[in-house]
């Protein structure tokens, strides 16, 4: 396994690997990396012949009052992990690399980036959509990996490249939960021992959906509001808890088309996300 730091090395070897007809698979981590990313790795490495795993905590998409300098960083673990499961190449750029002091394009999706985490993070989105645009311009790969946890951004990801024609293939990997149900998040680290437990309510909300879902009720808004029962009941505070279309995030009334049930709540300070694909 080797460690690229420039975008030119990286640009380079992948041009070798290209050459010698290598599919390149690229999964984009912020690092602090789970059994989640693992998963993902595992995905890539099914689609491609070389794995590419990016590691960079990108400063573009966190507001004024987030929580970068506090976003867990432990290189030498993720180091590890790649090892173990068979990367090829750990992508670790840092921000002298990635963003010129005078940096000013963007790249902007203007649809289904407003709401949501949009509404709460309106400057987020801008600045996945940008880093990921100049990951894929560093590694060009072939196949590119993301987690379904975060399904707002993969959602805007494909549409992304759909809309500005990168020939790279999106692949979504299914959420990863521990073994009550949380969803695997570098940020559950933040949580202390009784917001942790507490915080179980997300995952408990969205299965009893699912379970009302699977028997036949269709209205969104009833939908939701389990969900935000079972948060409130445990003394969580929600940002928000939307049934949304899946093709236009718009929201629904009744669910007669494939949706998306997402949630983002706070216990305590931290902010987790999770959602539900309902077919």
């Amino acid at each position: 396994m080797i460690i690229v730091r420039t975008i030119g090395q990286m640009q380079s070897q992948s041009r070798v690997w290209r050459r010698s007809g290598r599919r390149i698979g690229l999964v984009p981590t912020m690092g602090f990396l789970h059994e989640g990313h693992a998963s993902l790795i595992r995905l890539a490495t099914k689609r491609s012949d070389t794995v590419v795993l990016s590691i960079y905590v990108n400063p573009t998409q966190f507001g004024p009052q987030e929580d970068l300098e506090a976003y867990p960083r432990d290189f030498e673990r993720d180091e590890a992990l790649c090892r173990d499961h068979g990367v090829t190449a750990v992508f670790y750029p840092d921000d002298t690399e990635m963003y010129a002091p005078s940096f000013s394009t963007w790249v902007v999706e203007d649809s289904l980036s407003l709401p949501l985490c949009g509404q709460s993070r309106p400057t987020h989105f801008r600045g996945v959509t940008t880093v990921v645009t100049k990951l894929f311009n560093a590694v060009l790969p072939d196949v590119a990996v993301f987690g379904r946890k975060d399904a707002q951004q993969a959602l805007i990801i494909e549409r992304m490249v759909r809309d500005l024609n990168f020939p790279i293939e999106i692949v979504l990997g299914p959420t990863v939960r521990e073994a009550d149900g949380l969803a695997l998040s570098s940020r559950n680290r933040y949580l202390s021992e009784a917001e942790r437990a507490r915080a179980v309510a997300i995952p408990r909300g969205l299965r009893r959906a699912q379970e009302l879902y699977a028997a036949g009720e269709r209205a969104a808004p009833v939908l939701c509001s389990v969900v935000s029962a079972e948060i409130g009941s445990a003394g969580g505070h929600v940002d928000y808890v939307a049934c949304v279309s899946r093709s236009t995030l718009a929201p629904l009334g009744e669910v007669a088309e494939p949706a998306l049930l997402a949630v983002a709540a706070f216990f305590g300070c931290t902010r987790l996300i999770d959602n539900a694909f309902l077919d």
